[in-house]
Order: structure tokens, then C-alpha cells, then sequence
């Protein structure tokens, strides 16, 4: 069995592309419950965030794990196959195992060096192991990659090459003005409470903001959050329902919306109304010239025709407008969407005093952030670890044929002992027990040193041939050797860091 992964993220497909093909929490259940029924695949993990979607498999058969693997990424996420496939890599192997120990180190982040990436790693070793589609080998891969994440951000300064997307996306609102400063005595709405929502909020209490308003669809989660924030400090923190975002986007100087929404949370005409702008006139405000993104106009097509437009005017602005953090005159709101499919319109961008930055612009800012010394020692890092886990792997494949081959001669042992018992029988304990010892240690000794180099062999690359030769040359019960690795994997200390 090998590993695999097949997926697409912000370096390989576009943004438009990277919004369609997100997963809400059921369909990643479903993705990873059909995985595993494929013929090719034995276990199954996925990793999905704002800006990528990979699944990882341990497969039988390469070809055949890549075709299924991508036609269940296409089938999930409703984007066709022929349109998904130019957009999508794959890691095999090592390649693999060094892709993911990368992701953990936020190297492959879009902004290098981000930490929540662990989190999210996190969130999907535990989802595949509340489905149990994660086994051995992904349980391993996972645990693993978090320790490499956390030994990278520890021992290295990849912290100083960036930093979480939330804070890069405010400094990017701030254009080029301290955060800290930029936001003090504003009035800021965050409009969902998940893990992302309650990030930026923290992060715009630390930096001073007046009075934070946090707007959820289930309320008691925004309660929940605004609790939060008052006990680390936060002099004015409410809580509202969604049904309020209306009157408190009058009210609000900085917005951050990250909900599970799959179509838009503010419409154009929305954050028009808010300013006090008539729609219409905003959008016939003088702007620099700029030629719409294919991309985001066939992906906003793409919702108006699955209904997730629900006005016509919100069809006419989607339609005609990519995303872009642009605005005419001095900014009056400041938008930053972190979704992923957007929450907010992106014609909202045209509108007279509207700063808007989302997914799409904080990746072309990023493209042009300076990296760190740090990421070469990381690199370093990521290498040595993959190294290590490949050997550990390798050696862990034949320990179950080692075990299996001792227990064997345990039982050999065990045998003719008993048979000298029938031949000898008057022989008294104390000389039982000296030829039991003896026999023993002879067998010990003749296997200790095929036994200690064949696992030597084995952590080496081409060495996962040794636990087949170990099998036929001593005619091992394949049975036994396949128990002794459910009786290791059902270990319940298994895996625990």
C-alpha cells in the first residue's frame, strides 16, 4: 500500500476555481466515506481550507488511485472532471509525505509561514478518525505533520516570513499604515464565528478597535464568541442576529466576514445602501479602467445560474465585476472577506468609499512577500523529517513479520519441550527449566542478528522487499503476520502525542 494525495490549491488553480470546488462539513464526510469504499483505497483523510482541498488516500494501484481519487474530488465538489483535472497535482510516496510536512511548515501557505494551518490539519486527522476512514498510515502521517509544523515554528524564525492570513489581510486594508493605528476608535463587524471570524476578532480587539459587533446565523455562537472577547478585555463587544447586519453595517468602519455560506453574504446594493449611495450611480462612478477577470465572471455566472444570486440586481453586479481591492475616494468601509466561496459581492469594490479585500487580492499581495531567511532552515527541516518518516514506516512494515517469525520459534520451542517432557519424564523442575533456558537462548541468538539487520534494511529505501523474503524463506502464516497488525493498530495508546 502507498500513499497518495490528489487535490488543488491557490498555487494551481484560481480563485474562482478554488471557491466551487470548497467543501462544506457534510460533503467532506461524504467525500471521505465514498473514498473508502473505492476499490483503491484502504484509508482516507482530507484537508480542506480557504484556499485548498486534498485528499489523501493509501492506495494498491497509482493509476488507479489517481483517476478515483480525482473523479470523487469532482463528483463532490460539483465542479466536472474535465474542467477540475488541469488544476489538480499529485504527490505519490515521499512526494507526498514531503507536500503535507511542507503544508504544516506554512511554506505551501498563502502566506508563508502562517501557523492556522496546524489547526486545520488537526480538524482533519480528527475527522478522519471520528469516521474511522483514517488508519495506520494516515494516522501516522497526520500526528507526524503536526509535530513538524510545531518543531519548524519552534526552532526557526518562519514565524518572521508572515503571519496569519487574518493579519496580513488587515495590513493590507491599512495600505501600508500600522494596523494598531489604523484601527483605533473604529467601530468593527465580524460576521460569523467560527475559528477564522473569532481570529480576526482578537486580532482587532489587540489592535484597538472601538467596538467590535459579531453577527452569526446561529446566535448563540456569536454570544459565545462575544464572551469571549470580554473576558480578554474588549471594552464593547455585542452580539447580533443576521438579520441585524443591515443596520450594523451603517454603523461599522471595518467588516470581516468568514461564514460557510455557498452563496454572497453582502451584496453590492447592500454596502451601497449602508453608505447612503445609490447602487446605479456607484457603479457609473469614474474608475481606473480594468478589464474583468474571465475567471471570477464565469464563476459568479456560474452561481446566478444555480440560483445563489437571488436578485436580479445582485446578477447584473456579479456578472459584470471581478474582486478587486480598489474604491474611489477616500475609504468610508473597509471590507475584508476571508471566505471561501466569497461572502462579499465583488462589485461591492466600485462602490464610492469602499476598500474591499479578499481571497483573491491577499494572494496577489502575497505572491510579491518577501521571504525569510528562516525558510531554507525549514526546508532542511522538512526534508530530514521526511527522511525519518519514510525509514520509520519502512521498519514499521516488517516489524509485524519479525513478530510473527519470534512467535514462530516460540512455539517451535514450546514444542520439543514438550516432546522431551513425554521422552524424558522424570526430569525435576530445576532441570526443566535450564534446558527450556538454554533452548531458548540458542534460538535467540540466531535470530537476533537477522532479525536487528533485516529491520536495518528495511528503514532504507527499496528495503520493503525484506518482510516478503522473511515470509517465504521461513514459510510464515501470512494470517499471523496480518493479526499482529490489527493487534497493533487497535493499540488504544497508539498515536498519542
Amino acid at each position: 500500500m502507498s500513499l497518495l494525495v490528489v487535490g488543488l490549491s491557490h498555487r494551481s488553480a484560481p480563485v474562482s476555481v478554488l471557491e466551487r470546488a470548497s467543501l462544506a462539513a457534510e460533503a467532506r464526510t461524504k467525500l471521505l466515506q465514498d473514498t473508502l469504499a473505492a476499490e483503491p483505497a484502504t484509508e482516507a483523510a482530507v484537508l480542506a481550507t480557504c484556499n485548498r482541498i486534498e485528499l489523501y488516500a493509501d492506495v494498491d494501484k497509482f493509476h488507479a488511485g489517481v483517476a478515483e481519487l480525482s473523479t470523487l474530488l469532482a463528483q463532490h465538489s460539483g465542479v466536472g472532471l474535465d474542467e477540475l483535472t488541469p488544476y489538480l497535482y499529485v504527490h505519490y510516496e515521499d512526494r507526498a509525505v514531503h507536500h503535507l510536512f511542507s503544508v504544516a511548515c506554512g511554506l505551501d501557505s498563502m502566506v508563508v509561514g502562517e501557523g492556522q494551518i496546524l489547526g486545520q490539519i488537526k480538524d482533519g486527522l480528527a475527522l478522519g478518525q471520528e469516521l474511522h476512514t483514517a488508519g495506520r498510515l494516515l494516522n501516522d502521517l497526520f500526528q507526524q505533520a503536526l509535530r513538524v509544523g510545531k518543531r519548524a515554528h519552534s526552532e526557526t524564525g518562519i514565524d518572521r516570513a508572515g503571519q496569519s492570513l487574518v493579519t496580513f489581510g488587515l495590513e493590507q486594508l491599512a495600505d501600508g499604515a500600522e494596523v494598531a493605528g489604523w484601527a483605533a476608535g473604529k467601530r468593527a463587524l465580524v460576521i460569523g464565528a467560527g475559528s477564522m471570524s473569532s481570529l480576526a476578532a482578537a486580532t482587532l480587539a489587540r489592535a484597538g478597535v472601538e467596538e467590535i459587533v459579531v453577527a452569526n446565523r446561529t446566535r448563540a455562537r456569536a454570544d459565545r464568541l462575544v464572551e469571549i472577547l470580554g473576558q480578554t478585555g474588549v471594552p464593547a463587544a455585542r452580539a447580533v442576529g443576521m438579520g441585524e447586519v443591515a443596520d450594523e453595517l451603517t454603523r461599522a468602519d471595518v467588516v470581516v466576514s468568514c461564514t460557510g455560506a455557498t452563496g454572497l453574504v453582502l451584496t453590492a446594493e447592500a454596502v451601497a445602501a449602508a453608505l447612503g449611495v445609490d447602487f446605479d450611480t456607484a457603479e457609473q462612478a469614474p474608475t481606473a479602467p480594468a478589464a474583468p477577470a474571465p475567471d471570477a465572471l464565469d464563476q459568479h455566472a456560474a452561481w446566478v445560474e444555480n440560483g445563489t444570486a437571488t436578485t436580479a440586481a445582485q446578477a447584473r453586479a456579479v456578472r459584470r465585476v471581478p474582486a478587486r481591492p480598489a474604491g474611489t475616494g477616500p475609504a468610508r468601509l473597509h471590507l475584508l472577506d476571508l471566505a471561501m466561496p466569497r461572502d462579499i459581492d465583488g462589485a461591492a469594490h466600485r462602490v464610492a468609499g469602499v476598500r474591499l479585500v479578499d481571497i483573491e487580492s491577499l494572494a496577489e499581495a502575497s505572491a510579491d512577500a518577501p521571504m525569510a531567511a528562516d525558510v531554507d532552515q525549514v526546508r532542511t527541516i522538512v526534508a530530514d523529517e521526511v527522511a525519518a518518516f519514510g525509514a520509520a514506516q519502512r521498519a514499521a512494515h516488517i516489524t509485524p513479520t519479525v513478530v510473527a517469525l519470534r512467535t514462530m520459534a516460540a512455539d517451535v520451542v514450546a514444542g520439543e519441550i514438550a516432546r522431551l517432557d513425554g521422552r524424558l519424564p522424570d526430569l525435576d523442575e530445576k532441570q526443566r527449566a535450564e534446558i527450556t533456558q538454554t533452548v531458548r537462548r540458542v534460538v535467540d541468538k540466531l535470530l537476533h542478528a537477522p532479525t536487528v539487520r533485516v529491520k536495518q534494511l528495511a528503514s532504507e529505501p527499496g528495503g520493503a522487499g525484506y518482510a516478503d523474503a522473511l515470509r517465504e524463506l521461513f514459510d510464515l502464516d501470512p494470517l499471523t503476520v496480518a493479526a499482529v497488525s490489527r493487534a497493533d493498530l487497535n493499540d488504544p495508546n497508539r498515536g498519542r502525542s
